[in-house]
């Protein structure tokens, strides 16, 4: 007997015994703090795939596979979700099986049959998950760097980029790029690159550093590098890395002043002005 057949020929009575089963077992997607209906809709779409699998249908090419992937991603579910759901699937069918095959010759040739069906559906649908996981992993990765290191405009010709965190080669690049951009877009005279949240300057850092400096002076604008902590400046010092020309100040209120100097402008106390 065709197995696909028999279980499309029983899957009414295959559809309600996992769903039961899914709900009785809750798995460790259970512990996620999603509503019970929100539950049972990915349990439906979750046994539609699976049969959308056996009909041929599954794969990349399926829209309604990738769609209900994505929901799980959303969802913060685990991998284990799909794996648990696929267990009791095949625990499932057996038991349809063997409640309605009696000969032991026919049990142990359809759980075989069973078997060499399921764990290629397994195996492709634990494929397309990754697939997709990483997919918006790198979506979502690509646009937490371009939010990682914007250049701000806080006054005519003066702009500041905030540092934060770790930087590495990626990064770097990307601050390179967004630099002299934004050079370009806000007319900047003079760039402040704070690194106040970079937890460690070492040489590799100070080397982009320097070179996002250097492109920056030859599209006719200066950089001065602000939020130098002095464990940074121990650092830098002990490290022997050489800033050259590059002006550094210690906070970034600092480097406002030097960059107003610069621009040929100056903050004026108001008050002091009113009483001479």
């Amino acid at each position: 007997m065709p197995v696909i057949k028999y279980i499309k020929d029983n899957k009414e009575d295959i559809v309600t015994l996992w769903k039961k089963q899914m709900d009785e077992e809750r798995p460790e997607y259970s512990n996620y703090t999603v509503p019970h209906k929100t539950m049972e809709t990915a349990n439906e779409n979750f046994i539609d795939v699976i049969f959308d699998y056996l009909n041929g249908n599954g794969g990349e090419s399926s829209e309604g596979v990738n769609v209900f992937i994505e929901q799980i991603l959303q969802f913060g579910w685990p991998l284990s979700y799909l794996t648990s759901g696929l267990q009791v699937f095949r625990k499932v069918v057996m038991d349809v099986i063997d409640k309605n095959v009696t000969e032991a010759k026919d049990l142990l040739g359809l759980y075989k049959r069973t078997d060499a069906i399921i764990d290629p559906i397994f195996n492709q649908l634990i494929k397309d998950a990754t697939e997709t996981w990483e997919h918006t992993v790198s979506m979502q990765k690509s646009a937490l760097l371009e939010l990682s290191a914007p250049l701000i405009p806080i006054m005519e010709h003066i702009s500041v980029m905030p540092l934060i965190g770790t930087i590495d080669t990626e990064r770097a690049k990307l601050i390179m790029e967004n630099l002299l951009q934004g050079v370009i877009d806000h007319g900047a005279e003079v760039v402040l690159i704070d690194i106040t949240g970079v937890p460690v300057v070492d040489t590799m850092v100070a080397h982009h550093i320097i070179q996002a400096s250097e492109a920056v002076r030859l599209v006719g604008s200066e950089c001065i590098l602000v939020g130098i902590r002095p464990e940074i400046a121990q650092t830098i010092v002990n490290l022997g890395i050489e800033l050259g020309e590059f002006p550094t100040r210690s906070t970034l209120r600092k480097g406002i002043e030097t960059a107003l100097e610069m621009t040929k402008r100056k903050i004026i106390n108001i008050a002091q002005e009113d009483g001479q």
